[in-house]
């Protein structure tokens, strides 16, 4: 989009705030004043800056009397409507908001330490809200109109943007940004109750020890975060292949090769799929694979890649528990061009995954690792998994707060054994299931 497009917007009607008629007003002024073949010539701080310069001087000579914390924030909003997101962008500067939800023109709703909260401000008209819509999407070469309702982009800082309009929005244009999670340790994890310090020991140690890891959560629990964290313990020098939908993680090692999917053009074609990329990613001599998320066929290529010499392997899936995780990929798999029954994906999936770790978001907003289960179930027996530590909510408290405690119980005996062969601690609250052979040992005394 040109500048002169960008800033030359359409007058503010009557029924608008002030504010939003003092906007408009110096808007055209601006125009007026800046030379556009210059600012395009600029790069991007050093056009804000001039445009800054500029209308400080404009309104400096021609008024309004403001006080300086008005006049800030006049200058703000112009120059954030003629270059940048309009009413969004000190939004998408405030930390605390992990997702910003736009739900036409007269609601914006923000997420705030997982808990929604509707804001005081709106778009002036649908108008100004699919202008800030087409300026998002025109970054990425794709276009939204009625023939094209539906998109996904990214902002270069990294957020997610999904946009669907009119038709198919009955209350106007529906802009979601979520924001680029940042990384935690699991040590930070642990300072904000998503878990304590011998479920970090197990984990860490279940990572190290390349044991194939799903994260299992329902939309909002936490999955790509606690992803990210688990990603951080795997030991440098090996050769890590990630994939995603939009690139979030951000793992520290030497040796990382980041993948990201990509949707069709605007005539239809040139679309890669996750599965695409897990396919190509089996050439690549990968050590790890990582999937951001697996939501279709590329499961099954990704559970194959599991149980055939890509041991450490970690993906996120979206279910409620651990059992639906497990059902969820095997309905998965099933969606691939592949005829294979069910009986033969079960094999896989109990051949392939080794731990499922659970993320639940509670009422008050906080989120945990609510499970972690071990698959302990083999070939094609029915799905069976041992829970080795569950999170005890207790009823929400008067200050609507929740609170509970870590509950922690045996590892079974083939998981101990993994992890002493790889010298990796079994954490003294989990201790050690007796194996068949010694329950039998037992049983034949008594």
């Amino acid at each position: 989009m040109s500048l002169r497009a960008r800033i030359n917007s359409p007058e503010p009607t009557s029924g608008q705030s002030e504010e939003s008629l003092l906007v408009g007003v110096y808007r055209a002024k601006l125009l007026q004043e800046i030379d556009l073949a210059e600012m395009s010539a600029l790069a991007a701080a050093e056009r804000r800056a001039r445009l800054e310069r500029v209308l400080g001087h404009i309104i400096s000579r021609e008024g309004p009397v403001l006080s300086t914390v008005e006049r800030s924030q006049l200058i703000r909003r112009v120059v954030d409507e003629a270059l940048g997101l309009g009413i969004l962008e000190p939004l998408l500067e405030d930390a605390s908001i992990s997702e910003i939800m736009v739900n036409g023109a007269d609601q914006v709703f923000v997420e705030r330490n997982g808990r929604l909260e509707m804001l005081p401000m709106r778009f002036t008209s649908n108008e100004q809200l699919m202008q800030t819509i087409e300026r998002i999407v025109s970054t990425v070469n794709r276009r939204v109109d009625e023939a094209n309702p539906m998109v996904d982009a990214r902002l270069p800082s990294g957020e997610r943007v999904n946009v669907i309009i009119p038709p198919l929005s009955l209350t106007g244009p529906i802009l979601t940004i979520r924001r680029f999670p940042r990384a935690f340790t699991l040590q930070e994890m642990i300072g904000l109750g998503s878990l304590d310090e011998q479920m970090m020991v197990l984990l860490a140690g279940l990572v190290r020890a390349k044991f194939n890891v799903i994260v299992s959560g329902a939309t909002g629990t936490g999955k790509t975060t606690l992803l990210n964290s688990l990603s951080g313990l795997i030991p440098d020098g090996e050769r890590i292949v990630t994939i995603e939908d939009s690139a979030e993680l951000q793992l520290q090692q030497s040796h990382v090769i980041t993948l990201e999917s990509r949707p069709s053009n605007v005539e239809g074609k040139g679309q890669v799929t996750i599965r695409d990329l897990v396919r190509n990613s089996l050439r690549m001599r990968p050590d790890r694979i990582i999937v951001g998320e697996v939501r279709g066929g590329e499961t099954l290529d990704m559970l194959q890649a599991m149980s055939t010499g890509h041991d450490g392997s970690l993906a996120t899936v979206h279910a409620n528990n651990a059992e639906d995780a497990l059902m969820r990929l095997q309905t998965l798999a099933s969606m691939s061009e592949v005829e294979i029954p069910f009986v033969a994906i079960k094999d896989q999936i109990n051949s392939a995954v080794d731990v499922i770790v659970q993320l639940t978001r509670h009422a008050d907003g906080s989120r945990r690792v609510t499970e972690i289960a071990i698959v302990d179930s083999h070939g094609r027996e029915e799905y069976r998994i041992v829970s080795v530590c569950r999170y005890l909510a207790q009823p929400m408290s008067a200050d609507g707060r929740v609170h509970g405690t870590f509950a922690y119980y045996p590892l079974p005996r083939r998981i101990a054994d993994r992890l002493y062969l790889k010298s990796e601690p079994v954490p003294a609250a989990f201790g050690v299931a007796a194996s068949e052979e010694e329950l039998a040992v037992r049983r034949a005394a008594a």
